[in-house]
């Protein structure tokens, strides 16, 4: 397919006014499915299950199998809407959505129409520089997950190409809230900033409320970013595209950016924007067409007649409002403040699941500046090169003790970071690594002086330099007896130790 023709970003934004909206699916994490008593486990386990093991016939859309409604994930969803400043309806009701697609074992999805749980609310979001943008909620519907198709025989994994196609319903029925805005104006040149900074605010909010681990390259968080272009003082919306399940938030940036670049070129050249899907891919910053988006109508909605309206009492609803955690900007901005970091310090931590283990870190005894430190220094790196989470390597309590080592003058940097090592490999605790290996530092004088007579015979002229004022030319023998020692000995207690040598 030849590359499509893109404008300059900032022409396009000359000519062009960017629209936004978003449809953001949070997967919850309930004991069971939606709809069925189904497993729904987290996520490790869930991509550890065999395929097709994780179902019941309510997933499966088998004869005479009739949905039950999942009550934990009714608490997750009315704790959303409550956190998105959402009104919550006295009474929703469940609707099919019909259309045929393979992993659709009833050929229709159970979803809410035209009677959500949620709707009118908005988000706060907070752009890197401080910036506040307020974006409009229209509404938080409940509905079930399809299942997944995997292609099989072609050269890229996708349905284009494949052989044939293997479906696995393990992830049908499992339950979601799909949160919808309302069409965002006013966004101009910061619109894939937004963008980003949206989807990243509503999984700290999900993440805060303890109801999705929204992990979007894990799928439990979805982004489908709506864009269209109107011609400046035109009044008339364009035609929007919706570009699929965006696959992590520099994506979701890039998605919009692309397809403001390409409809403006389209656009400009005097085409027409078709309304379609469109799929990202990752590895050429591009998106392809997929299917043209139907309308509601097209989906043929009505009352699904096997389930009753929901409709919470008063009492849970306002129960519910009182769990709500501190929204995230508020809980920045305190934080921040809390711990005496800069903005430029605070940027490191202040997203996503990071900032979280940091402030356990710090709830476990370590300084902040020593917290972040060490999970935005080493453990990031050594979790990058791993392809893993950082706390899938060590947790935050093994973070802070092994700083108290660091802080007792037990290790040394370079000592802590051999611990890390060992600590991540499964070796124990920071103490357990610590008196295994035979890391800590050396702090009798007796082994220091020792070292320090042994590197002075091997360099008789130092003593010398050093008694002629010339003190860096310790240098050489605190370098020599690190070395003797392993890296073992502490450095500043060396530097006085020599140093009252060469004062006798």
């Amino acid at each position: 397919m030849a590359a499509a023709k893109l404008m300059d970003f900032d022409k396009a934004l000359e000519l062009f006014e960017p629209v936004l909206g978003f449809e953001v699916h949070v997967e919850l994490n309930t004991e069971t499915k939606m709809f069925s008593d189904a497993p729904n486990p987290a996520n490790e386990k869930y991509h550890a299950a065999e395929p097709n093991t994780l179902i019941a016939p309510v997933d499966l859309g088998l004869p005479g199998s009739l949905p039950v409604v999942n009550a934990t994930a009714i608490r997750s969803s009315i704790s959303l809407g409550l956190a998105l400043g959402c009104s919550i309806a006295e009474s929703s009701r469940f609707a099919r959505k019909n259309y045929f697609y393979p992993d659709l074992g009833k050929n229709y999805q159970i979803s809410q129409y035209d009677e959500p749980i949620a709707y009118e609310g908005s988000v706060e979001v907070e752009l890197e520089d401080g910036t506040l943008v307020t974006v409009p909620i229209e509404r938080a519907h409940m509905e079930e997950d399809a299942g997944k198709l995997t292609h099989m025989g072609g050269a890229t994994g996708r349905i284009q190409g494949a052989e044939y196609s293997l479906v696995d319903y393990n992830r049908a029925g499992v339950p979601l809230v799909e949160i919808v805005t309302k069409p965002i104006f006013g966004t101009e040149h910061r619109a894939p900033e937004i963008a980003k900074a949206y989807v990243a605010a509503i999984r700290d909010i999900v993440r805060g409320l303890g109801i999705s681990e929204a992990r979007l390259e894990r799928g439990n968080l979805r982004c489908d970013a709506n864009v269209s272009l109107r011609p400046r003082g035109q009044e008339k919306l364009g035609t929007r595209t919706e570009t699929k399940n965006v696959n992590s938030m520099r994506s979701v940036e890039r998605a919009v950016r692309y397809e403001i670049q390409r409809q403006a070129a389209i656009l400009a050249d005097g085409g027409s924007i078709i309304q379609e899907t469109r799929h990202w891919h990752e590895d050429t910053g591009t998106t392809s067409p997929g299917r043209p988006k139907s309308d509601a109508d097209d989906y043929r909605y009505f009352p699904e007649p096997d389930l009753l309206p929901v409709q919470p009492a008063a009492a849970l609803i306002e129960e519910l409002r009182a769990a709500l955690p501190e929204q995230p900007v508020a809980r920045r901005r305190r934080l921040m403040t809390e711990w005496g970091f800069t903005d430029l310090e605070f940027q490191d931590v202040r997203n996503g699941g990071l900032l979280d283990v940091v402030e356990a870190t710090i709830a476990a005894g370590a300084a902040p500046a020593a917290a972040r430190k060490w999970w935005t220094g080493e453990i990031s790196r050594r979790a990058n090169a791993a392809e893993k989470e950082s706390t899938e390597l060590i947790s935050p309590e093994n973070v802070a003790a092994l700083q108290k080592l660091v802080d007792a003058g037990t290790l040394t940097d370079k000592l802590a970071r051999q611990v890390l090592e060992g600590v991540i490999a499964g070796e124990g605790t920071p103490q357990e690594v610590v008196d295994s290996r035979g890391l800590a530092v050396v702090s009798d004088d007796g082994a220091l002086i020792a070292a320090i007579d042994e590197a002075l015979a091997a360099q008789p002229d130092v003593m010398a330099k050093i008694k002629d004022g010339k003190v860096q030319a310790a240098g050489a023998v605190i370098g020599a007896v690190m070395k003797a020692m392993k890296g073992q000995a502490d450095a500043a207690r060396v530097r006085e130790l020599i140093l009252e040598r060469a004062a006798q």
